[in-house]
């Protein structure tokens, strides 16, 4: 007669999943959070924002430009 898996068996990898979803989050969070701090520091000394591509936005830019 064959042993039935139980209850545990059935779960421990679905907590292990948990457990690893919950550690990359974790990271995540952390190293978006890093990310912002540093772009805040270079916003505050620079004075210019930065866009999504990563290049700086300001007077500068705007200058550059010509109209017509």
């Amino acid at each position: 007669m064959a042993s039935r898996p139980t209850d545990t068996d059935k779960t421990k990898p679905a907590a292990d999943r948990e457990d690893r979803l919950k550690a990359a989050l974790k990271a995540n969070m952390a190293k978006r959070k890093a990310q912002a701090r540093a772009r805040a520091e270079i916003v505050a000394e620079t004075g210019t924002a930065i866009k999504a591509g990563g290049e700086a936005s300001g007077e500068a830019d705007k200058a550059g430009k010509s109209e017509g």
